[in-house]
């Protein structure tokens, strides 16, 4: 590809952005940032985790991406009874055919909503887990693929523990970034009051916007090894019992790029790792008990990786 024909695609890549959070935006009110950050999630193929209290339009956020970038929705209420088979699908008896068949579970879908994904049992957990790093199910031996895209994007409940399972570290680093919505500000609020009332329904219909493109987006090396050198920092610091992983790294390097992208820009600056550092490493953390009673929180280690790790000077 020419560099022009390079530049013309990220143009389109970033119209095609700002015209699926305006869509999208006619449905959430006021959180352009997070709605940002599940489109760069989503750009960069990978899993999001939203962690906040109930009535923040989390189910929402999730069906109104999937009716804009026309891709297959499906959504689970995660509940303590679930059974893997619940998630993946079964092989079901034919009678009249006198043999097995495959029954495809609701995982079968581009847009997976997993609703209080953290009340699911361990080995319903585990089967999600195969799916999300795997993309494919094994039922009764048998491999099934999942069609390209398909993303996870789960919530969980941060107060509610009682009848929950705490997702485990493995199954946390398999999310790309984790986000918080917040309670609106006063005048997004009654603006959600004020649109619902027009449409005089509580559904909201998005048109389709686009189909989610590749991206090939430029990362120096400078900006590399200061992706490498903010993942270290979290290894290197005494309020951490495990710091981040390569898939950390990993991570920084693939919402960066598609943050890139979606600016209009074929290479990677200093300001778009930081600008999601937070959310690709914070969950990836694992704190020193001793400090969970002085409120210590990842976010509080990666912005103090962000403090003294160096910043590479930007490009030109």
């Amino acid at each position: 590809m020419s560099g022009s024909e390079a530049l013309t695609v990220l143009e389109d890549v970033r119209d095609a952005a700002r015209r699926i959070l305006d869509e999208v935006e006619r449905a959430i009110v006021g959180k352009r940032d997070v709605l940002e950050l599940v489109l760069l999630g989503l750009l960069a193929d990978g899993h999001v985790l939203i962690e906040d209290f109930p009535g923040l339009a989390k189910t929402l956020i999730a069906r109104s991406f999937a009716q804009t970038a026309s891709m297959s929705f499906s959504r689970i209420q995660f509940t303590p009874d679930l059974m893997p088979s619940d998630v993946t699908g079964s092989s079901i008896f034919n009678q009249r055919e006198s043999e097995f068949e495959f029954r495809p579970g609701p995982i079968f879908a581009n847009l997976l909503l997993a609703d209080e994904i953290n009340r699911a049992p361990p080995k319903t957990q585990a089967a999600l887990l195969e799916a999300m790093q795997e993309r494919q199910v094994t039922i009764e031996g048998v491999t099934h693929l999942l069609e390209p895209p398909f993303v996870v994007l789960a919530t969980q409940n941060p107060i509610e523990y009682e009848g929950t399972y705490p997702l485990p570290e493995a199954q946390l680093d398999r999310f790309l970034l984790r986000i918080e919505v917040g309670y609106p500000e006063r005048r997004d609020e009654w603006g959600v009051l004020e649109r619902r009332i027009e449409r005089t329904r509580d559904e909201v219909v998005l048109e389709p916007v686009v189909d989610g493109p590749r991206l090939i987006v430029h990362v120096s090396e400078p900006i590399g090894l200061y992706m490498v050198d903010l993942v270290a920092a979290t290894r290197e610091s005494p309020r951490l019992q495990v710091g981040a992983s390569p898939r950390g790294t990993l991570a920084l390097l693939k919402l960066a790029r598609a943050r890139a992208a979606v600016a209009g820009r074929d290479f990677v600056t200093p300001e778009d790792v930081k600008a999601v550092a937070v959310p690709a490493l914070a969950h990836r953390l694992t704190l020193r008990p001793e400090l969970w009673v002085q409120r210590v929180r990842g976010e509080d280690v990666v912005h103090e990786a962000l403090e003294t790790v160096p910043t590479p000077r930007a490009r030109g």
